[in-house]
């Protein structure tokens, strides 16, 4: 701790003496900031929103329910994709027969804006308009609502609609997380109401494997 000289006079012709004396260190502007720091702290943690992802997994099967009161998918909304290895995606519609395989042809496709992504589009366009026309309605302030109105508009549409796809995301053996958020991202991107994740069957795997 450093010291304070500090000279006294005495008196003439004698020598002067330097008086010693602690330093203090005043602790209230720590105080301050300490306030500051609090409160810096618990507004940021309030405001920051976790980040998540919803993902919709299927139900498991009830042995009680009888297959009249199980949920039918239409096979013109029905949209499989398949996740294979080395970044490979492929994709048909409709169902699948478990000695023919798939009912239509399965086709390639990528990751790229002019892959999945204009597939999507195309069968959700009606869907796809609404939203954005919504967006932009309130964007350019002809209408004026709360960003939770918004959404519950958006869930409303996505609701209601009786013609958009019905994804069924599937993964193979090979294929990665980042696989998987990607066709997720796809999924809020391209304004999708109903996606799920489910498991391939083997007829699939054996389709993928020996696709090119």
């Amino acid at each position: 701790m450093g010291e304070i000289i500090q000279e006294e006079s005495g008196k003439k012709g004698s020598k002067t003496k330097a008086k010693k004396q602690s330093t203090h260190i005043d602790m209230t502007p720590m105080v301050d900031l300490m306030c500051l720091l609090i409160t810096f702290f618990m507004l940021t943690t309030a405001f920051s929103k976790p980040k998540v992802m919803v993902i919709t997994m299927p139900e498991p099967p009830d042995k009680n329910d009888t297959a009249k009161s199980q949920i039918k998918i239409p096979e013109f909304r029905t949209i499989n994709i398949l996740i294979s290895g080395d970044n490979k995606l492929y994709w048909y519609t409709g169902s699948l027969d478990s000695k023919t395989g798939p009912v239509t042809p399965v086709t390639k496709t990528n990751y790229s804006k002019d892959g999945l992504r204009k597939i999507l589009l195309e069968k959700n366009k009606d869907v796809f308009t609404q939203i954005e026309e919504l967006k932009d309605k309130v964007k350019k302030g002809v209408l004026v609502m709360a960003d939770s109105t918004v959404n519950n508009k958006i869930k409303e549409i996505k609701k209601g609609d009786k013609k958009g796809p019905i994804i069924l995301i599937k993964a193979g053996d090979g294929a990665k997380y980042r696989n998987i958020v990607d066709i997720v991202d796809e999924m809020a991107i391209c304004n999708i109401g109903s996606y799920a994740i489910v498991d391939m069957s083997p007829k699939e795997l054996e389709i993928i494997k020996t696709a090119p």
